[in-house]
C-alpha cells in the first residue's frame, strides 16, 4: 500500500526543531583562533590568490566540485502546478536531502522568483562559479527545455532537469530489459506515447535514442493524436507528429503496440485497450499517484503483459532516486563540463545490467522478497540497492572520459569504488532496510504503555505505513480519550484493558505462577503482577497472541526488563542477556555492548555478550568486526579491567573462530587503522577498523553511547535486547516518537525471524 500522509504529520517533520530540512555544517575544525583566522581573514587570502592565479584550484580550495545547485522558479511543483518560488522551496530542500543521503553530494537549494526564460537563463548562468552542477527541478513546458538547452550551451558544468531526464533514463532501462525478456528488438517495436509534458518528450527522445524508429511513433495529448495534419502544432510536438491519418484515438493507436509509456492522467486506459495490445505488450503507467490503469487492472486483464508504474507499492517502480544522485556523483568526480547524451545511456545500460545480476540478500532482506531476480516484475534494481552508487556513478564517469568532457581523469577504478562506499557511508541506510524487511511481513506488536500521547502517535504511523500491527495495552476509556484529543485514526486497532477481562487475567497469573512457583513467587503475588501491563503483554507474546513486545516509555530499564525475563526468559544455552544500541553516524552504523544490561561482567560474561552482539550485527546484514575495549592497548597498561578485558578477548577468539575480534584496546586505537597499522599491526583490525565495541562494564558503554549521541551527532537506536527468548524490546526513558518507530520496525524483523526458526 502507498504510504498515507496526514497534513499535521507532513507539517510537523518540516516544522519540528529546525525548520526546513537541510543546514550547513562546516567542514574544518574552528576551535581557536587560529583556525577562526586560517577559515576567513586574513588567510584565506592564500587560497584566493591561487584561485585568482589558477581558476581550476577553486576545487582543491573550496567545495564546489562537490556543490549542486538545486534550482527551481515553482512553475511546474510535483502534481501542484505553479504555486510559487517559496512554496517550491520544500521540494528543493528534499531534492537536496536525497543527493546528501544517496550520493554524499551536498547541495545549495535556490528558488528564483523568475518566469521568464531569458532572465532565469541569465540568473542560473551567473551562478556558474559557484556550484560543480546544476539540477533544473520543477519548471514548466515548453520553456524547460529552452532554459535546459541553453545552460548547457553557455555553461561548462553538468546541467540537467530531472524532471526530463531521470523518468526517461530509469525508464528507458527498464525498457531494455521488458524487450530482452520478451525477446523483441527495440528498432522493430511500436511504441504509444500518452502525455506530450516534459517528462512524455524527454523520455520519447531517449527512447528513439536507444533504437525505437521514428516511423513505429504514436504520441497523444489531451487533444488526442498528435499527427502532422493538426493545426497549430508547436515545435516539439511537430517532432514527434504521426505522418498518417488513419489512427484518431488511443485505441486506434493501442492496436498491436508494443509498448505503451503513460505520463498523462490516472485511469485514463481501459482493460478492452490493453487487449487491443500485440502479444507480451509493455505498459509503463507513470502518472502519479494514480497510474493511467490500475496495476491489479492491469495484469488480471492480461497475463502476458509486463508493467512498470511510479508507485513503490507494486514491482518495477520506475523512481528517478534511480539515477540523478549517481549521475552527478561520477560527473563531479571526473569534472565533467556536461551531462551529454553518452552519459545518459551510460547510465540506461548499467541500471539494466544491475538488474540481471545476482540480488544480494542485503536486498532480498529489505523488501523482504527472496524471490527477487531479473524478469517481469524485477526489470530494474531497488533504491536501497548499495550497488547503485558503484555501479551508476563509474559508468557515469567513464562514458564522460570517453566523451572528452572530463576535465579529471580516474584510473584507478578499485579504489575509486571503496571511496564512493566511504562518501556515503555504504551502510547508513540500515534503518531503512530494517523498515522495509518490517513492512513486507507485518507483526503483532502490543504496546505496554498505550495510555501515551507519544505511543498512540508512533502507533498511527506504524499502522499507516504498515510496519507492524499495534495492539494498546491500558485503559480504554483513557486511550479513547487521547485518540480524540489527538485527532488519531486508530479506529481498527485493537485496545486489551486487562481489568475488563478478568478470566483472561486469571489464567496469566496462573501460568506466571507455574513459571515461578519455585522462584518464590505465590499464586496471589502472580495475579498481583499480572496487573501491570508489562507484565501482561510480554504474556501476551509468550502465548503467541501477539509477536512481539514495546515498553519502558514511562519507566526506568529494570523494572521494565524484570517482567519479561520472568514471563520469557531467555535463549536455550544463553545464560544472560545483554543491551546493545547502533550509534547510526555519517561513517556508518557502530553497534554498542552492553550499554544497558549487565554493570560489570566477568570475562567468562563478557564472551557471552560477545557471541550475541556478533548474532545481533549479523542480524543486521553486517559482518561484526569486534573491539573489546579498555583504558589500555594490548597489555600497555596493568589493572583489573585490562586483565578482563585481555582474558574475554582470548576466551572469544577460541569460542568464536570465524569472528574478527581484537582487545585489549582503546576506543580510538579500534576506530583508526593508521595506529594500529603504525603500532600494533598485527591487529585483527589494522586493515579494517572496527564496528561492534564491547565495554568492560555498564558504566563506560552507558556514558560512551550518550556522549557520542549528544556530541558526536549520531542517532542512537536501541536498547536492543539480546538473548531473549522471544522479541522484548525496551524504549529509552522518554524515547521520541522516530526512536518508537525504529524500535518497533527491529521488534517485527525480530519477530519475522523467531517466525522462522
Amino acid at each position: 500500500m502507498a504510504i498515507k500522509i496526514r497534513k499535521e504529520d507532513a507539517l510537523g517533520y518540516h516544522s519540528q526543531g529546525s525548520p526546513g530540512k537541510i543546514e550547513v555544517v562546516p567542514t574544518k575544525p574552528l576551535s581557536s583562533q587560529l583556525d577562526l583566522a586560517l577559515a576567513y581573514s586574513p588567510g584565506v587570502a592564500e587560497p584566493c590568490l591561487e584561485i585568482a592565479a589558477h581558476k581550476e584550484h577553486v576545487y582543491k580550495y573550496t567545495a564546489k566540485g562537490n556543490l549542486v545547485g538545486v534550482i527551481s522558479n515553482g512553475t511546474a511543483v510535483l502534481g501542484l502546478g505553479d504555486i510559487g518560488p517559496e512554496a517550491g522551496k520544500p521540494v528543493m530542500e528534499g531534492k537536496g536531502v536525497l543527493f546528501k543521503k544517496f550520493a554524499g553530494i551536498d547541495v545549495f537549494d535556490i528558488e528564483i522568483d523568475e518566469k521568464d526564460p531569458q532572465k532565469l537563463i541569465q540568473t542560473i548562468r551567473s551562478l556558474e562559479p559557484t556550484f560543480g552542477g546544476i539540477n533544473l527541478e520543477d519548471i514548466k513546458a515548453p520553456e524547460c527545455f529552452e532554459i535546459e538547452q541553453a545552460l548547457k550551451e553557455d555553461m561548462k558544468i553538468p546541467v540537467m532537469h530531472d524532471d526530463q531526464h531521470g523518468t526517461a533514463i530509469i525508464s528507458g532501462a527498464a525498457l531494455l530489459n521488458a524487450l530482452e525478456i520478451v525477446g523483441k528488438k527495440i528498432e522493430e517495436i511500436k511504441l504509444v506515447v500518452n502525455g506530450a509534458g516534459a517528462a512524455a518528450v524527454s523520455c520519447t527522445r531517449f527512447y528513439l535514442s536507444l533504437g525505437v524508429k521514428k516511423e513505429n511513433l504514436v504520441m497523444l495529448d489531451i487533444d488526442g493524436i498528435i499527427r502532422t495534419d493538426r493545426e497549430n502544432l508547436d515545435d516539439i510536438r511537430r517532432e514527434f507528429a504521426y505522418e498518417g491519418t488513419d489512427l484518431t484515438n488511443l485505441s486506434d493507436a493501442m492496436k498491436g503496440a508494443d509498448v505503451f509509456l503513460g505520463l498523462s492522467a490516472g485511469n485514463v486506459v481501459s482493460p478492452e485497450q490493453i487487449l487491443l495490445m500485440a502479444d507480451n505488450p509493455i505498459v509503463f503507467a507513470l502518472a502519479n499517484p494514480n497510474p493511467e490503469i490500475a496495476y491489479d487492472l492491469a495484469t488480471a486483464t492480461r497475463e502476458d503483459l509486463i508493467m512498470a508504474t511510479g508507485r513503490s507499492d507494486y514491482p518495477n517502480q520506475v523512481n528517478n532516486v534511480l539515477g540523478f544522485p549517481y549521475i552527478f556523483r561520477g560527473a563531479l568526480d571526473v569534472r565533467a563540463t556536461a551531462i551529454n547524451e553518452e552519459m545518459k545511456l551510460a547510465t540506461a545500460h548499467a541500471i539494466a545490467k544491475l538488474a540481471k545480476e545476482p540480488v544480494p540478500d542485503i536486498v532480498n532482506k529489505a523488501y523482504g522478497d527472496d524471490q527477487l531476480g531479473f524478469g517481469r516484475n524485477y526489470l530494474i534494481p531497488k533504491p536501497l540497492d548499495p550497488r547503485l552508487i558503484t555501479t551508476i556513478a563509474p559508468a557515469v564517469a567513464k562514458a564522460a572520459i570517453a566523451t572528452g568532457v572530463a576535465q579529471k581523469t580516474i584510473t584507478d577504478w578499485d579504489a575509486y569504488e571503496l571511496e564512493l562506499q566511504e562518501r556515503i557511508g555504504i551502510d547508513q541506510r540500515l534503518m531503512s532496510r530494517v523498515i522495509s524487511r518490517a513492512k513486507k511481513n507485518p507483526k503483532r506488536v502490543v504496546f505496554a504503555e498505550a495510555d501515551n500521547r507519544k505511543i498512540l502517535k508512533a502507533a498511527q504511523l506504524i499502522q499507516d505505513e504498515k510496519i507492524g500491527e499495534p495492539i494498546l495495552l491500558g485503559n480504554r476509556e483513557t486511550i479513547l480519550q487521547l485518540i480524540e484529543d489527538n485527532s488519531l485514526d486508530l479506529g481498527n486497532v485493537s485496545i486489551i484493558d486487562p481489568y475488563e477481562d478478568p478470566e483472561r487475567l486469571e489464567r496469566y497469573g496462573k501460568i506466571l505462577y507455574e513459571k515461578r512457583k519455585r522462584k518464590g513467587m505465590t499464586p496471589y503475588e502472580a495475579q498481583k503482577q499480572m496487573r501491570d501491563r508489562t507484565y501482561f503483554g510480554a504474556m501476551m507474546v509468550e502465548l503467541g497472541e501477539a509477536d512481539a513486545l514495546i515498553s519502558g516509555l514511562t519507566k526506568d530499564y529494570p523494572k521494565t526488563i524484570l517482567p519479561a525475563l520472568h514471563v520469557i526468559g531467555v535463549k536455550e544455552n544463553v545464560d544472560r542477556v545483554a543491551g546493545m544500541y547502533i550509534m547510526n553516524s555519517d561513517k556508518g552504523p557502530y553497534f554498542f555492548a552492553d550499554t544497558t544490561v549487565n554493570v560489570n561482567p566477568t570475562a567468562d560474561q563478557m564472551v557471552e555478550i560477545i557471541g550475541l552482539t556478533a548474532d545481533a550485527v549479523r542480524f543486521f546484514d553486517l559482518e561484526p568486526r569486534v573491539a573489546v575495549l579498555s583504558y589500555s592497548n594490548f597489555g600497555s597498561a596493568k589493572g583489573d579491567t585490562p586483565t578482563k578485558t585481555a582474558e574475554a578477548t582470548a576466551k572469544a577468539k577460541v569460542k568464536f573462530p570465524g569472528l574478527v575480534i581484537e582487545g585489549e584496546m582503546q576506543g580510538n586505537v579500534a576506530l583508526n587503522e593508521e595506529i594500529q597499522k603504525e603500532n600494533y599491526p598485527f591487529s585483527a583490525l589494522a586493515n579494517k577498523k572496527a564496528n561492534t565495541l564491547i565495554f568492560p562494564n555498564l558504566s563506560s558503554g552507558n556514558i560512551a553511547y550518550k556522549l557520542v549521541a549528544e556530541i558526536g551527532n549520531a542517532e542512537a537506536i536501541g536498547p536492543i535486547l539480546l538473548g531473549m527468548n522471544k522479541p522484548v524490546h525496551i524504549l529509552q526513558l522518554g524515547s521520541s516518537i522516530r526512536e518508537i518507530i525504529n524500535m518497533v520496525a527491529i521488534a517485527v524483523v525480530d519477530a519475522q525471524s523467531h517466525e522462522k526458526q
